[in-house]
């Protein structure tokens, strides 16, 4: 079969798979910033749990994917909802560290300076600290967003989808075309990725305050 005609063949497929493989990612990465975000603003008004609690929440980082997500199915079973969880939990570390280190190096004359001019606690933090933790937390969540979509070919394993169906269909059957079918949407799909949140970088943060993403 020419490339073409595995093009047609498997046109439609893999147009569905992408757009299952962008619902887990959009979704569980939108669930965790939210978390985390909450999470490293509480940790970042007491740093001495932080000292506790990110790094036991790094360990899950340390924990292979297919093996969470094969003791996360045992306990959830084969709905989207287990690949949801298991995306958010992965995706959750590097927004929460990113959002606390942010708010942690915001510099001390500059919350002094908001508390001089009559600002609250809580007007510190979402005129003062967010705006200038900003290049630090969009950093976080450049990251995980790019992490999830590679995490998200997990899917497959336990039978939810994705673009991870035609990577371990190819795998199984030495079949290069299909490796290549999800493979290299999945590749486009991180690059796409990267560049929209670059994007949201720039309508965000304010050009003085802006730092190249790593």
């Amino acid at each position: 079969m020419t490339m073409s005609r595995f093009i047609e063949r498997y046109w439609e497929r893999i147009v569905e798979a992408i757009y299952t493989h962008m619902f887990y990612v959009l979704v569980s990465v939108a669930i965790a910033f939210v978390v985390a975000f909450v999470i490293g603003v509480s940790l970042s008004r007491v740093p001495k749990w932080a000292a506790v609690m990110i790094p036991a929440l790094s360990l899950f980082q340390t924990i292979p994917g297919i093996v969470f997500l094969g003791v996360l199915f045992l306990y959830t079973g084969m709905r989207p909802g287990t690949v949801i969880i298991a995306l958010a939990i992965y995706a959750l570390f590097p927004i929460l560290k990113n959002t606390y280190v942010g708010l942690v190096e915001v510099p001390a004359e500059y919350k002094e300076a908001a508390k001089g001019c009559g600002m609250s606690a809580i007007q510190s933090l979402v005129r003062v600290e967010i705006p200038m933790a900003l290049p630090t937390i969009i950093s976080g969540l450049r990251m995980s967003l790019v992490y999830t979509v590679s995490w998200a070919t997990l899917s497959a394993m336990i039978g939810m989808g994705g673009l991870g169906d035609f990577i371990y269909s190819g795998i199984s059957s030495n079949d290069n075309r299909l490796i290549l079918a999800g493979a290299i949407p999945a590749a486009l799909l991180a690059v796409i990725c990267s560049k929209l949140i670059d994007i949201v970088r720039i309508k965000l943060i304010p050009k003085p305050l802006r730092r190249d993403l790593k």
